[in-house]
Formats: structure tokens, C-alpha cells, sequence
């Protein structure tokens, strides 16, 4: 169990690099621009905002990796 673990997460580890770096960019955005009204969905609450910057990092990096990697497989440096 332990192996897969170690496994899973070499492979991901830019997209949780990604994850953990957007999480960050979430909550900085709530706190330091956020919405003093209340009424915006995402940047109202820190919650919301951090996990909307988790995802959106994990799919930014991941979008990088998957171009980079194709770039790669057909010879294009």
C-alpha cells in the first residue's frame, strides 16, 4: 500500500505542486481583494476561494505537463 502511495504522488507531484501553490493564490486573492458585499460566489468566503485555487492550479499544471509532454513524444524541442 505503501509503494502505490510513494507511486501516485511521484507521479503527480507537479500537479500537486500546482494544487498547493493555487490554494495558496486563493486564499491570498480572498484575503487581500475578496468581496465585502458577500454576494460574489468564490471570493466571499476563504473556503470557497482556496479550493477554487486548488483546481485551478492542479488544471493549469496539468495542462503545461500534458503540452510539454506531447512537444516531447514528437520531437519538437
Amino acid at each position: 500500500m505503501k509503494n502505490k502511495i510513494t507511486s501516485f504522488l511521484k507521479a503527480k507531484k507537479f500537479i500537486l505542486l500546482g494544487a498547493i501553490l493555487g490554494a495558496i493564490g486563493g486564499y491570498a486573492y480572498y484575503y487581500y481583494i475578496g468581496c465585502v458585499s458577500g454576494t460574489c460566489a468564490i471570493t466571499s468566503s476563504p473556503i470557497n476561494s482556496t479550493l477554487y485555487g486548488i483546481f485551478m492550479g492542479g488544471l493549469l499544471v496539468d495542462l503545461i505537463e500534458t503540452i510539454s509532454t506531447k512537444k516531447t513524444k514528437n520531437g519538437k524541442q
